[in-house]
């Protein structure tokens, strides 16, 4: 009996990405529009992509198994 596949949650895969060393990478949201009232540095540290720590990885981890 084969063993059994695991689905892989669709919009998770689609908004995280697995680095080289097995970190979950995420990008921030609130960037694409109403800019005008955000300022510069906001602005540069929303585009930039963060690393997802802890518990909230682990659970990412099991949203994504194949990834």
């Amino acid at each position: 009996m084969p063993k059994l596949k695991v689905k892989t949650n669709r919009s998770a895969a689609k908004r995280f990405r697995v680095t080289a060393s097995g970190k979950i990478k995420r990008s921030s949201g609130g960037h694409s529009h109403l800019n005008a009232k955000k300022n510069r540095k906001r602005m540069r540290r929303l585009v930039s992509s963060k690393i997802v720590e802890g518990s909230e990885a682990r659970r990412i981890r099991s949203y994504i198994p194949y990834k």
